[in-house]
């Protein structure tokens, strides 16, 4: 598991989909040590927790939700391989064994959450707000069913979430790391190197003279699997996706006009308006109030005689939509500083007085164009994907290729001649036409010839793929790559005699040599950086002039090499240990992540408690169906 994880993130998409992982899965519920539990038990469930079994189906669901949604991250499908090889398969078991103790827990507890409660929560989503700033219900059902959601049953998660925070929050509140914590990793963090460096390189090799034929024969036979021609393949693939069909520019003026209309209210600002009111039992009353305000009593001192205070009689800043309809319409017809007449509204009879005016912004059909256009075309689009899919996928369970398929259904299939498994053509250059994000070559290097691929989900759309042929990996000559032989063995030579000169620097440094001699002595010049900490990256220095500075003690000498075939000769000059700043920036913000490590550390100690009380079981057999382990 560990070999397969650390082959898996030895690459950018590795190490992407590992943070994301510990990100996004809930690293405080990845409580590992259930290899002990797993027993075989009913075919259609993969867990039980307590009361409440995990089925089969739901974990499907559940795991494929997952990887999709960090595809869609990584912009890249994941395989199953590679899901089980980044360990995601357990990570997501574990969070629904966790999510699943929550629950129990919750029904135990009694905790509930009212439909109000949760309308107001996603209402107040900003996953969910319109062009005009409000809760949009075109988007929301937009958003969730791109995830793979209904309502219902995205409403139901969102219940059970609210709960299990109730209780996780409670677990985790006044959890403080130690000050003496504190000090350890605030001084570790700010710790500050000075170093002085010398960078090697080809100047400093000196000349390589070129190698003899029976020297290259050698090489080449010694590192010939370097020069190896990698398999290709001949792909075809066609992409259905909303930004391929709908063009914004595609939307008339016509179209965008009438939802502007529709929404144009909302999407301008409306007038506001500075309001004194006070609401009378009878219009009688009002009647002789309007009188004594038009002789001069003011709005606060009748108030204060029907005993309201200044704020309940000022209504501060309102829009007309705020008010009850009849008052409303009054007050937005009156000049400021009129008093209204006497208005029978549904609570009463109100006198108004208007201070103050804050004239309303008409929305702009110009400045909105865009944003409308690009909506309706993305929902056109959505409508149309679904549409194609269906098409597009009883034409291959008709038999028919991605191309015949793709030429019946007016779309445009794309065809590679000969790809490898690093997206490039024979000729070592990236193949240009794979749209930026689809990883489709290292799908088609997963199946072969003549086999009816699944589509791959790709920015809200679908790629369907073939492999139409195979060219093998083969031994090359040394004719065909001679060019690349020599380089490579120049490269070699190079890095052979930089990385002996280096030794030799280090050497009489150590014996108390200056640097600058040794540089001058090789026709290089010596560098500084100074005040810089264990995650900078100050200008000119290496990263890994970086790291080893603070693998040395003070006055060390060292040599580490660098990008570009550089060898880099360094010594520390300097240690800052500064002292401790619990009032920094810096210093609260890694308070909050120890706040949240604790935190994290508690829920995960807690929720294995739960899971040991009320009885976990896993189907091995069910599990490994689920996540392909079996296959």
């Amino acid at each position: 598991m560990l070999r397969g994880m650390r082959k898996a993130s030895s690459n950018w998409v590795g190490k992407t989909i590992m943070a994301i992982v510990m990100g996004v899965l809930i690293i405080s519920f990845g409580v590992w040590g259930i290899a002990d539990i797993f027993k075989g038990f009913g075919q259609s469930t993969v867990a039980k927790v307590g009361g409440t079994e995990i089925s089969l189906n739901e974990f499907r669901q559940i795991y494929t939700d997952r990887l999709q949604q960090i595809s869609r991250q990584v912009g890249r499908p994941l395989t199953p391989d590679q899901a089980r090889s980044f360990g995601l398969d357990r990570q997501v078991l574990q969070q629904t064994i966790a999510e699943a103790a929550l629950d129990e827990e919750a029904r135990r507890l009694g905790l509930g959450q009212s439909d109000e409660q949760i309308r107001q929560f996603i209402m107040s989503d900003p996953n969910f707000k319109g062009v005009s700033g409000n809760f949009d219900a075109n988007r929301f059902q937009a958003v969730i069913r791109n995830f793979g959601y209904t309502e219902q049953r995205y409403v139901s998660e969102q219940r059970k979430v609210s709960l299990r925070r109730q209780i996780t929050g409670t677990i985790g509140a006044g959890l403080e790391p130690p000050k003496a914590m504190l000090d350890v990793l605030t001084r570790f963090q700010n710790e500050q190197r000075a170093v002085e460096f010398v960078k090697l390189d080809a100047a400093q090799a000196g000349a390589i003279d070129a190698p003899s034929p029976e020297a290259l024969a050698a090489y080449f036979e010694d590192h010939k699997v370097q020069f190896r021609a990698p398999e290709y393949r001949k792909i075809s693939f066609v992409v259905v996706s909303p930004e391929e069909i709908g063009k914004w520019s595609d939307v008339s003026d016509e179209d965008a006009k009438k939802v502007f209309e529709q929404r144009k209210d909302r999407l301008g600002t409306p007038e506001k308006r500075q309001i004194h009111q006070i609401v009378f039992p009878t219009p009688a009353e009002a009647a002789t109030a309007r009188e004594r305000l038009a002789g001069g009593t003011s709005f606060e001192d009748l108030g204060k005689e029907r005993g309201l205070t200044a704020s309940d009689v000022d209504l501060g800043l309102v829009t007309k939509s705020s008010l009850d309809p009849a008052v409303g319409d009054a007050a937005f017809a009156l000049p400021a500083g009129e008093i209204s007449q006497p208005i029978q509204g549904r609570l009463g009879t109100s006198i108004v007085k208007v201070d103050k005016i804050e004239p309303g912004n008409e929305a702009n059909y110009a400045s909105l164009a865009g944003d409308i256009k690009r909506e309706i075309a993305t929902e056109r689009a959505r409508v149309k994907v679904a549409d194609l899919r269906d098409k597009m996928e009883d034409e291959r369970g008709g038999g028919s290729s991605v191309i015949d398929a793709a030429q019946k259904l007016g779309l445009t299939a794309v065809t590679l001649d000969a790809v490898d498994r690093s997206g490039r053509a024979p000729n070592g250059q990236p193949v240009a036409n794979i749209p930026q994000g689809l990883d489709v070559v290292s799908q088609a290097f997963n199946t072969d010839v003549g086999v009816d691929n699944d589509s791959i989900s790709f920015k809200g759309g679908y790629v369907w793929y073939d492999v139409l042929a195979i060219t093998p990996s083969r031994d090359r000559n040394l004719d065909e790559v001679r060019d690349q032989v020599e380089a490579r063995w120049r490269q070699d030579q190079i890095a052979a005699k930089l990385k002996a000169k280096a030794t030799e620097m280090v050497q009489k440094l150590e014996q108390g040599g200056k640097l600058a001699d040794e540089a001058a002595a090789v026709g290089a010049k010596v560098e500084t950086a100074s005040g810089f900490k264990r995650d900078d990256s100050p200008a000119g220095v290496p990263a890994t002039v970086v790291s080893a500075a603070f693998r040395t003690a003070k006055d060390g000498v060292g040599q580490t090499a660098a990008g570009g075939g550089e060898v880099v000769v360094f010594r520390v000059t300097d240690i800052v240990d500064p002292a401790a700043d619990a009032a920094s920036e810096a210093a609260k913000k890694l308070k909050d992540s120890l706040d949240r490590a604790l935190t994290d550390e508690q829920v995960a100690s807690y929720v294995n408690k739960l899971q040991t009380d009320i009885g976990t079981t896993i189907n091995q057999a069910a599990f490994a169906q689920v996540t392909g382990a079996n296959q």
